[in-house]
């Protein structure tokens, strides 16, 4: 593509060079720039891109999209300047891709929990009812049956639009995506154009990088600010900013609701570990999920598979054949006759959301959880979470979960901070992972439910910056076997 094309949307300060120059590819990584390329270079969290232009040109970089020319620019290279290309790149990306967006249904998914569950489901879903999907999530992408790994809950834009070039490419109809609070902020969705937008809730995450929950409001919220009048935007009723994230959109607002009037309703009939009994728009279906929060993720998907022209029964039927997400309530029944379940829960709420999912189903045994909380992240989460876990447990054992680069013990300190001395005899704290799974196994009574929160799908520890394998799967199974 002609770099002068290229450019096209995007409002410059300057030029300098040749803007009639032939692009070939487009990269934000100096590392990954061939001869030909567009190199962006954008201001990160990290690092700035504008310290590796000249490490970028030496790889064969044609031309460089940059918020300030260097003080000697070079002759044969075609510098464009803008204001902030993190706002730029998106636009770019889009344009040097073809706009994929636009041959494609995109669904965007947003909010604290229950992203990658929605988005997943409803690919799976779609697919069942004879579509060609794309999926764009947090534990892996796909263009149909192709695995592609997944680094970021959201691709950075040219890897996203290049995965959505690839998926036109492969004849998909549809692409379900998650959204992440980063992505939003960071641009990495800025071009796209959405069909339609899902909002899940809103609790505490990422204050490490937002600083404050209102400018983590404001980012999950932006996104349906920016959604055309042809999409919708479907949002839950049930959650207290709900209705604020789509008070400026000018899509269709449509809502759903476990507990209040809403556009889509749904109620539990029946809760047991092997699934629920639930009435769905006054119809009832049975469905491999447990919990309330699980109730809500089926209604927005089905909320949505509405949106998009679907018949209720066709829906339900393809619903009844799901089966949860990898690493979301995962269940593994012991020789000794407990329960083990493996959940992603890393925050507070979703902590909260899954012991009380637990409690609904299960009224015989005890229920001893083991969590721990990520390094290098939100500190202020840390005895939120320790406070949930031993509310609404009999035992809790707080351990490693990705220390990152901090040291474990301090971690674990930082959540024994928000318990009390009552709440402190119901608690051990093992810096082992292993070992703190394998305590609260040899705990575990006949008809008790063992909690292994925080890692999920995660097959790794981070420790120091290297991925050590880890599975909290594989590790129960290694622990059942021995015993």
């Amino acid at each position: 593509m002609i770099c002068n094309e290229l450019i096209k949307d995007i409002k410059c300060t300057d030029i300098l060079g040749d803007t009639n120059v032939s692009i070939s590819g487009v990269n934000i990584d100096s590392r990954k720039i061939k001869p030909g390329h567009l190199f962006v270079a954008i201001k990160g969290t990290q690092v700035d891109g504008h310290e590796y232009i000249d490490k970028a040109i030496l790889l064969g970089a044609v031309a460089v999209l940059c918020e300030k020319a260097p003080k000697e620019p070079l002759s044969d290279i075609t510098y464009i300047v803008v204001t902030s290309t993190e706002d730029a790149v998106g636009k770019v990306a889009t344009r040097f891709y073809g706009d994929p967006s636009k041959h494609l249904k995109l669904i965007g998914v947003t909010g604290t929990n229950g992203k990658t569950t929605i988005a997943t489901l409803l690919y799976n879903m779609f697919r069942k009812l004879g579509h060609r999907c794309g999926l764009l999530s947090t534990v892996c992408n796909y263009i149909e049956d192709e695995q592609i790994p997944a680094d970021h809950t959201t691709p950075d834009p040219i890897e996203l639009n290049e995965l959505l070039a690839k998926m036109v490419e492969q004849h998909c109809e549809y692409v379900f995506m998650e959204c992440s609070s980063h992505a939003i902020a960071q641009k990495r969705i800025g071009g796209l154009n959405f069909t339609g937008g899902i909002f899940t809730n809103l609790t505490r995450d990422h204050l490490d990088y937002h600083k404050t929950f209102e400018n983590y409001r404001n980012a999950k919220k932006s996104f349906f600010d920016h959604l055309p009048k042809s999409a919708f935007a479907i949002t839950n009723a049930d959650d207290k900013n709900g209705m604020v994230m789509v008070q400026n959109t000018k899509a269709t607002v449509k809502t759903y609701s476990v507990r209040t009037a809403a556009d889509f309703k749904a109620r539990i009939i029946e809760c047991h570990f092997q699934g629920m009994y639930l009435e769905i728009d006054g119809q009832e279906v049975g469905v491999q999920f447990i919990g309330k929060f699980n109730v809500s993720n089926l209604l927005a998907v089905y909320a949505t598979a509405r949106m998009l022209g679907k018949q209720r029964e066709e829906i339900l039927i393809a619903m009844s054949t799901l089966h949860s997400v990898n690493g979301r309530m995962d269940t593994l029944h012991s020789p000794q006759g407990f329960t083990a379940v493996v959940d992603y829960a890393h925050t507070p709420d979703a902590l909260k959301n899954v012991l009380l999912a637990i409690h609904e189903v299960d009224g015989k045994g005890h229920v001893i959880t083991v969590c721990g909380a990520g390094g290098n992240r939100d500190k202020g989460k840390r005895p939120l979470m320790a406070k949930q876990a031993v509310q609404l447990s009999d035992k809790v054992i707080i351990t490693s979960d990705n220390p990152r680069f901090e040291e474990p013990q301090d971690i674990i300190n930082d959540m024994l901070a928000g318990l009390d001395a009552q709440d402190m005899k119901k608690v051990l704290s093992i810096v082992d992972r292993r070992e703190a799974i394998r305590t609260a196994c040899m705990l575990a009574d006949k008809n008790d439910v063992v909690l292994v929160a925080g890692k999920g799908h995660e097959t790794y520890q981070e420790v120091k910056g290297v991925k050590h394998h880890f599975d909290d799967k594989e590790v129960l199974a290694e622990i059942f076997k021995q015993s």
